[in-house]
């Protein structure tokens, strides 16, 4: 058993020949139990699904967006409606991420559809027009001390630190929160990453300084995020330097992978990370979703993820089954009586059939996408939560062969 500052991690068993493990995190709102898909509420609401929905579907915790809830409704007026917890009547352990990666969104990746996995393959994703002036604005652009960026919703200029993305988090009020990094593409070269890994380092220093003023009645945990691109020698050195770092005597609780990954080589960039890292803290695959990364992160020594694909999949009538996702408005739907994914336990498939989900979309109606959600969201979090008692019963290889046999079909 290890205690660390703001939250306890237990190990209960380790994957055999792996990094893998099955434990469990205490929070203030309650436990987790690891590895465990994290919810995405970008705004403070799962997106076309409420609370309870989400609470039945199994999920455990939920992650709020750093960068949308200071801009609306603004991070004070969430502290005023008393956290993001009681805000949005949610019971269980809750989450911020930094704005680290909204942060690249608006900037280097503006305009050039870059998301959290590209194929380094595409010349279309390089990035060789930083300082082109007559490439397309950003709306961001980065300093040595911030950044700076324009609201997508008024226009309004705004200015975020490291110490203001603390305060920020802090008043939105999670059980864990992360230092504020900055995320670049995997097609960056070699001296934009160092440039820029330097800078995350800095503000993780700065992070945890500005934490351990605010956080007197040690009700927050803080996460410090590693960086370091698709680069070997970066990513180890900023794992060693996160694990390392102190303030004052305290260090982060936990850690957070972050940056854009090439889907060729996030298995090796998580690795790479992990086996550094220390054991005895949780560690966070920042905004990776997708079933066979989360095998691959798990046997990899990841405890947790989220991503926002189980909601932004299925209200556009996406959806997963044990054979690979489907497309429900399909032609082959429109009569089809069988539910989403025969043996599934959701409250979708337990109550309606392809058919009436079909119906919903092609009429255009909102319940549509609140019963697509619930049958992703049930899917993602239950997969994840098959494989931690795969760990637990000695049968990893054999679920993760007989899930990929299926689902790539």
């Amino acid at each position: 058993m290890c205690y660390i500052n703001l939250v306890k991690f237990t190990i209960e068993k380790k994957l055999k020949g792996k990094l893998g493990r099955a434990g469990t995190i205490e929070t203030p709102h309650g436990i987790i139990e690891t590895p465990a898909f994290v919810v995405v509420g970008t705004k403070g609401t799962v997106k076309s699904v409420n609370p309870e929905q989400v609470r039945d579907a199994g999920a455990q915790v939920i992650l709020g967006n750093t960068y949308h809830l200071y801009l609306q409704p603004g991070d004070e007026t969430v502290k005023k409606m008393g956290g993001l917890n009681k805000m949005m009547n949610w019971h269980g352990p809750t989450m911020t991420d930094s704005g680290g990666f909204q942060v690249f969104s608006l900037g280097a990746a503006y305009g050039k559809n870059i998301s959290k996995v590209i194929q380094i393959t595409d010349p279309s994703l390089l990035i060789p027009e930083r300082f082109d002036d007559t490439a397309a604005p950003r709306l961001a652009k980065i300093g040595q001390d911030g950044v700076s960026f324009t609201s997508h919703l008024d226009g309004s200029v705004h200015y975020i630190t490291p110490e203001k993305s603390i305060q920020i988090q802090h008043n939105i009020g999670a059980d864990i929160i992360f230092a504020f990094d900055e995320c670049t593409s995997p097609a960056e070269d070699l001296k934009y990453q160092e440039e820029a890994l330097d800078r995350t380092h800095a503000w993780a220093k700065r992070s945890l300084e500005e934490h351990n003023k605010l956080n007197k009645e040690d009700k927050i945990a803080l996460f410090g995020i590693v960086q370091g691109g698709r680069e070997e020698k970066l990513r180890k050195k900023s794992a060693k330097v996160i694990s390392e770092m102190e303030v004052d005597g305290k260090s982060f609780d936990g850690f957070g992978i972050g940056g854009s990954f090439a889907k060729e080589d996030m298995s090796t960039a998580v690795e790479w990370v992990n086996e550094i890292l220390p054991e005895e803290k949780p560690r966070h695959l920042l905004g990776i979703g997708e079933p066979e990364d989360l095998f691959m992160g798990i046997e990899n020594g990841v405890d947790l993820f989220d991503c926002v694909l189980p909601t932004r999949l299925g209200r556009n009538g996406t959806l997963y089954t044990k054979t690979g996702k489907i497309h429900i408005t399909n032609t082959e739907y429109r009569e089809n009586l069988m539910p989403i994914d025969e043996g599934c336990g959701c409250y979708t498939c337990k109550n309606y059939t392809k058919a009436y989900i079909a119906h919903l979309f092609h009429g255009k109606e909102m319940l549509g996408g609140t019963l697509a959600s619930i049958h992703n969201i049930y899917f993602i979090v239950n997969l994840v939560k098959n494989i931690r008692q795969s760990i637990l019963d000695d049968n990893f290889e054999e679920l993760k062969k007989e899930f990929m046999l299926k689902y790539s079909k």
